[in-house]
């Protein structure tokens, strides 16, 4: 596996492979990886030549007082971990790098961006869609595969694509659990013993609906404050948003069908943790 810094020698790596003819598969992380982003490497290698895993803390998608300087890193770790799953490249650029002096472009998708983890961390998703646009520009992928618990990153990564006419294959990987339930994160590692079964909420609540609608329950609002209650049984959890959404435009549901998504943000302690999942268990 390589290891590429720049964004001038990632693009001459992909034009070299691109001339031959040979596909390129991205797969963008924030790092400190675990199986969830291993899993979507193997996919990668399922569906292209070469894979190209970007590491990447991107600081224009952390918002004042969010976890930027903290948030966990271990490049050596990454490395190798990205190697046996069989990546080609791990790309970790400099930020001045990817944002020289200078800077001022931004890419914004609007609409899908405006609620659930939009309304709580505005300008998050420009951040996104700005730092995706050049990774896809650097690296010249014909697909990229992103995980489906950051339900609403997927859904407006899809928009952008489309909009702007990129050929570029957009996967979406399931969302890949501990034993237990919870949504493999890097976050999760910010969690002491006690909140890390209060972050369970999260997959319970899933399940709880999940048996409520196969029961009947299809009122959508009064579904969310069944779920809101069943939350705060844990104690200690702060609730950022319990939203059921169609699964395309992300607006939010009177009656739960086939195309409902329940997502679900919270907080515990100083760690905010997202999940969601389809409602009926066939979607």
């Amino acid at each position: 596996m390589e290891i590429i810094r720049t964004a001038q020698l990632m693009t001459t790596w992909a034009n070299s492979k691109v001339g031959q003819g040979e596909t390129i598969c991205l797969v963008p992380t924030m790092g400190y990886l675990h199986d969830g982003h291993l899993a979507l490497v193997r996919k990668g290698c399922d569906i292209a030549d070469n894979v190209v895993v970007s590491l990447f803390v991107n600081p224009i998608q952390f918002g004042p007082g969010e976890d930027l300087g903290n948030y966990p890193r271990n490049f050596e770790r990454d490395a190798e971990l990205a190697e046996e799953s069989g990546a080609n490249v791990l790309y970790s650029p400099d930020v001045k790098d990817v944002y020289p002096d200078g800077f001022q472009t931004k890419v914004s998708v609007a609409g899908l961006t405006t609620g659930l983890c939009g309304a709580s961390r505005p300008g998050h998703f420009d951040g996104v869609t700005t730092v995706v646009a050049k990774l896809f520009n650097t690296v010249k992928p014909n697909s990229a595969v992103f995980g489906r618990k950051d339900f609403q990153q997927l859904a407006v990564i899809k928009k952008m694509v489309r909009d702007l006419n990129w050929d570029i294959t957009i996967v979406g990987h399931p969302i890949v659990r501990e034993k237990d339930g919870l949504a493999m994160s890097s976050r999760n590692a910010y969690l002491n013993k006690e909140e890390r079964v209060k972050a369970l909420c999260l997959f319970d609540s899933i399940q709880f609906a999940r048996k409520q609608v196969s029961s009947g329950n299809q009122d959508a609002g009064a579904l969310k404050k069944e779920i809101e209650h069943k939350i705060l049984e844990y104690g200690d959890v702060l609730i950022d948003y319990i939203s059921i959404v169609n699964a395309e435009t992300l607006k939010e549901c009177e009656v739960v069908d086939k195309n409902s998504v329940l997502a679900l943000a919270v907080k515990i302690g100083s760690t905010r943790l997202i999940d969601n999942g389809f409602l009926y268990k066939n979607a």
